[in-house]
């Protein structure tokens, strides 16, 4: 069983990946679904769609879970029957979740040019130029999409817009994280971010500041 890499965050919060090497029979062995997500996953025409809804599960295994633990929001959020929170993804041959006592969110992007023609559309790309290359301004890109993503999944509000209301603190490609904020209405939430590179894939995953908002 292919468990990529697990991360432990903090004492409550961690991060699990996993890299999609088996079949869908395979990855379906041993697992119970929920009525409503068989149907879900005998609806998708893609077989990696289908294999990577079935790693989560494995994933959520991991943890001490099954699909029947797993719902979801109004707004498509997952949520955990005993209230610890948690965030999903999956991207070509990987799926991660992050679960934590607070609220959190995670996303995987693979890493791929063609950001460079819609960064415009999710952050200012003039804040880029001072990179070395092309291939450095990829990876500071994705990193930015991967982590706007994680905080829209968290902050979990209708109307919100990466380039208007999600912004992500400047960092040094070294670093490898950095502060986010979020600002919605009358909803403002600030988050520590950690980015994580392999294999040609960017993982971002952020964690809801609680010093910040006392």
């Amino acid at each position: 069983m292919p468990l990529y890499k697990t991360i432990t965050v903090n004492p409550t919060t961690k991060v699990l990946i996993w890299k999609i090497e088996e079949s869908f029979a395979e990855l379906s062995e041993g697992i119970s679904l929920t009525k409503h997500c068989r149907t879900r996953v005998d609806g998708m025409k893609s077989d990696l769609h289908r294999r990577g809804f079935m790693s989560v599960r494995h994933l959520l295994a991991e943890e001490g879970y099954t699909d029947h633990d797993l719902f979801y929001d109004t707004f498509g959020k997952p949520h955990l029957a005993d209230n610890k929170h948690i965030s999903i993804t999956h991207s070509f041959i990987f799926s991660a979740i992050i679960i934590s006592d607070t609220e959190v969110g995670i996303d995987i992007e693979k890493q791929r040019s063609k950001i460079l023609k819609i960064a415009h559309k999710f952050t200012p790309i003039e804040e880029y130029r001072t990179l070395a290359n092309e291939d450095a301004i990829m990876r500071k890109l994705t990193m930015v999409w991967g982590a706007k993503e994680s905080l829209y999944k968290s902050f979990a509000t209708p109307g919100v817009s990466f380039l208007q209301h999600i912004y992500v603190d400047n960092f040094s490609l070294e670093k490898l994280r950095s502060t986010a904020d979020v600002s919605f209405g009358n909803k403002r939430e600030q988050y520590n971010v950690w980015f994580l590179e392999f294999e040609g894939f960017t993982c971002a995953y952020a964690l809801i500041s609680e010093e910040k908002r006392k």
